[in-house]
């Protein structure tokens, strides 16, 4: 079963969404008690009892590795053939999974007899009443605007953009735009270009609140316009708006830091004491910390020109103190379980630590500690952290990836999930680009694990000797040579 699982046609992400399962009751998976009988307990309650008490994707690989003879997989097709029709629709779905996974056509009677089953709880659909024909602004407001509305179709938006008269173009049209490409990350040039020279021309009627909308696309898509006046109509905006409206300020200045376009009349602004002393008690107090130590992070690592006022220490709080929205929204779809369990049967679990956030507050998938030899060393023996802010040497060091001033590097792997991306692209959200920029800067070594080259693995063996090379390429050693 393990070898069949391990040679299997597919990508660890989807092994790793098949087999994070919750379990139903604390008891781990063991040995069955009724000798040779396939799950024991009886077949049904035997499969849903290996299916539902994996509690990750190592254990179970590691139980059905020490357990072999336990099914066979003509028995396992037959046992959900047989019994389908009394699951649930949730047991439906991952007897699906499997069945791709294990490699059985899509036309043979294992998938047939599920896919059948899942129609049948399907309830179906009413039709949808005829809506009237509109243009320009008005279907462009009503496309974005539909609650079921995922991703228009790309060569749509820019008719009904384009169609829609001047007048029809509001605030209101275009926020619903820009938030739409942020939310689905669309990287899409003329849709953004057209934010932007909306922005420029109707900038005396707009306020920061609404600024800040029309903005947030263009830092998380990590898109700087081609129209000229964008920076310099920002800078007048918030010159003009930022005593107004604190929240919106720092949201305008996060999108240009993800943009590296940091004015220096705006910094000093929100760093003033008068400034941190009105947001202080206020509802959004929290939040505009946080972001104000992200642009002071910035300040620190990427403006060494700046000497104006800086946000005091007692004001600091941790950048982001737990797994992004979308990291935690798509854990069953990520790589990290399977890289987990491949770092511990390369290097063993003393050896790395896993989302360890190191100051100010930037988490990490995984980071190593490696000896002036390149010996990846005992994590336990050191101390994971670099100093922050970063001393002279630490910065000298990353730049030229010289390890003359501290004989111990830390290794930091990026995993480069599908969604970190514009969709379509090979274009780092600004928020990801962000975070490994200033990791870089602080003094750690980067080694980014793109999802397509982990998707390509088939398999653990596969996915260790991919890791075996990644590491190698850096000249890391362990195992007994290695410390």
């Amino acid at each position: 079963m393990l070898r069949i699982l391990l040679s299997a046609q597919t990508s660890p992400a989807r092994l790793s969404g098949l087999l994070l399962i919750p379990p139903v009751q604390p008891c781990c998976l063991g040995p069955s008690k009724s000798g040779d009988r396939p799950f024991g307990g009886g077949p049904v309650q035997g499969l849903q009892r290996l299916l539902e008490q994996a509690r990750s994707p190592g254990e179970l690989l590691r139980w059905l590795s020490q357990n072999p003879t336990k099914a066979t997989l003509q028995d396992l097709s037959q046992l959900i053939i047989r019994n389908c029709p009394s699951f649930d629709v949730h047991t439906i779905h991952v007897c699906l999974h499997l069945a791709v996974l294990l490699g059985f056509p899509s036309d043979g009677p294992l998938l047939c007899a599920l896919e059948q089953e899942r129609r049948s709880r399907v309830p179906p659909k009413p039709p949808s009443p005829r809506q009237p024909a509109i243009y320009g602004g008005q279907r462009l407001e009503a496309a974005l605007s539909c609650p079921r509305f995922l991703r228009y179709p790309r060569q749509h938006l820019i008719r009904s953009l384009a169609e829609a008269r001047p007048e029809e173009l509001t605030p209101h049209v275009m926020v619903l735009l820009a938030q739409h490409l942020a939310r689905h990350r669309l990287r899409e040039p003329q849709l953004l270009e057209a934010i932007a020279h909306f922005l420029v021309v109707q900038e005396a009627q707009l306020n920061s609140k609404v600024v800040q909308k029309l903005v947030l696309p263009f830092g998380r898509l990590n898109y700087l316009p081609l129209e000229q006046q964008f920076m310099p109509c920002l800078e007048r905006i918030l010159a003009r708006e930022a005593g107004v409206a604190p929240l919106a300020t720092v949201n305008i200045l996060m999108s240009l830091c993800q943009l590296q376009r940091l004015p220096f009349r705006a910094l000093q602004f929100v760093f003033s004491p008068s400034f941190i002393s009105h947001i202080n008690g206020t509802p959004p107090s929290l939040i505009v910390r946080r972001y104000l130590s992200l642009l002071d992070t910035a300040v620190e690592l990427e403006l060494p020109g700046y000497r104006g006022p800086r946000l005091p220490q007692r004001q600091r709080v941790p950048i982001f103190p737990q797994p992004l929205i979308t990291d935690r929204a798509r854990c069953k779809y990520s790589h990290k379980d399977m890289v987990a369990e491949g770092l511990r049967q390369l290097l063993g679990e003393e050896k790395y630590r896993q989302d360890l956030t190191v100051p100010p507050g930037y988490c990490t998938d995984f980071l190593l500690c490696v000896g002036g030899s390149g010996a990846v060393l005992p994590m336990r023996t050191q101390d994971p952290f670099l100093p922050y802010p970063p001393r002279p040497c630490q910065q000298d060091q990353a730049n030229s990836n010289s390890t003359t001033q501290d004989p111990t590097q830390r290794v930091v792997l990026m995993l480069r999930e599908r969604w970190h991306f514009c969709r379509d692209g090979r274009v780092l959200l600004g928020s990801r680009a962000l975070r490994e920029r200033h990791l870089g800067l602080m003094g750690y070594q980067l080694l980014p694990l793109p999802f397509e080259e982990l998707e390509s693995q088939r398999g653990l063996p596969q996915l260790k000797s991919y890791l075996r090379q990644k590491l190698q390429a850096l000249g890391l050693r362990w195992g007994p040579e290695g410390g």
